[in-house]
């Protein structure tokens, strides 16, 4: 049987959206694809640590050890460049399915982000998109009519 589970607060962006299978004895698994869907208020940056305790739930029995910690590194970077670099609102969206996991957050700026080489002076600044690139299997922007998704995938078995 599979049931959707609805989850969060008033004002933590929205509820979230697993699609969870239940098993003969009672239990739950998930399903062929589990998802997480929040909307991210404008320049809300509650919404980082947020997002990573829904990934973080909806990642609790995935992947080897490590990968779940580091999707939650990515998907922070990646929700904190959307609401730092465009001031506006953005949906961030995480699928697990029996691929991996991949992790969008679309915004509503056409302005496409570039991986930098981090500058000494600005501390933590910077290094977002380098991380990403780095520990992500496969990144990238997809244009939207309004706006773009930034997305990272992620194996669950990787090393």
């Amino acid at each position: 049987m599979t049931r959707q589970v609805r989850g969060g607060r008033p004002g933590t962006g929205g509820p979230s959206v697993k699609t969870v299978e239940e098993t003969a004895d009672g239990g739950a698994q998930r399903g062929p694809a589990a998802q997480l869907r929040r909307r991210l208020g404008r320049a809300d940056l509650r919404a980082v640590p947020e997002s990573r305790r829904a990934l973080r739930e909806l990642l609790r029995h995935w992947g080897r050890p490590g990968r779940s910690e580091i999707a939650e590194l990515l998907t922070s970077e990646l929700v904190t460049n959307a609401l730092v670099h465009t001031d506006r609102e953005a949906v961030l969206t995480a699928t697990v399915g029996p691929r991996g996991l991949r992790v969008e957050v679309r915004d509503f700026v056409a302005r496409e982000p570039r991986p930098r080489v981090p500058d000494a002076d600005d501390g933590t600044h910077g290094r977002g998109l380098v991380l990403v690139e780095s520990l992500a299997d496969q990144w990238g922007v997809r244009p939207h009519a309004v706006g773009k998704a930034v997305w990272f995938e992620l194996g669950a078995d990787a090393a």
